[in-house]
């Protein structure tokens, strides 16, 4: 899991869909996709999934699923983004397989503890910084203490919580592998030029 990470807004996304705004953000060198729909129902959820992952095709890029396990196996996404509250880890796995992608939000040097021993396969570090996209996080990490994460972990790290591309050098140089953005592409007027500038500044110095 390297380099610019999308995680989808709808209430961001303007006059675009949320599968266009992913198409700008895919055409300009995303990483990885992570639909996140807090307020739709499961029918309307399936059904935005099923039309981003069409608009993913021709793409190497991986969709993952925010929270919902049961959307992630109707529409055949790569796989799921689950927080401390949500399902837990090891019953995620046992339900998606050993070959989907599971990443797990940590919000306390407690849960990245407990996750060291667990069969994830990425860490989102979350937040870095403040951020108005989601409320619900414990604890702000800072640069610091995404750089104590990262020496002692033995996952990828994604950072999300208040990532632009005045901090994205920096969150890299600090440890993460990928910068997770929400209102830095979805928010903007021209999701492309958003994504692409974020891909020239971080990918170059990713390890």
């Amino acid at each position: 899991m390297k380099g610019i990470y999308l995680v989808t807004d709808p209430g961001l996304c303007r006059e675009k869909s949320v599968e266009l705004t992913v198409a700008d953000a895919l055409r300009a060198g995303v990483g990885c996709v992570q639909l996140r729909e807090k307020n739709s129902g499961t029918r309307a959820f399936v059904e935005t999934a099923i039309r981003v992952k069409a608009s993913m095709a021709g793409f190497d890029v991986p969709l993952i699923i925010n929270d919902r396990i049961d959307v992630a196996l109707a529409c055949g996404a790569d796989g799921v983004h689950i927080g401390q509250d949500d399902m837990p880890a090891v019953l995620a796995r046992k339900l998606l397989g050993p070959d989907k992608i599971i990443g797990l939000s940590v919000e306390s040097w407690e849960d990245v503890e407990a996750a060291q021993e667990l069969d994830v396969d990425y860490l989102g570090v979350s937040p870095v910084f403040p951020t108005t996209t989601k409320t619900d996080t414990k604890t702000v990490w800072g640069l610091e203490g995404l750089s104590r994460i990262r020496t002692f972990s033995r996952h990828p790290l994604v950072a999300i919580g208040g990532l632009d591309l005045s901090n994205a050098r920096d969150v890299i140089l600090a440890g993460a592998d990928s910068i997770a953005v929400v209102s830095a592409i979805c928010g903007t007027e021209d999701p492309y030029g958003a994504a692409k500038k974020l891909c020239d500044t971080v990918n170059p110095i990713i390890k």
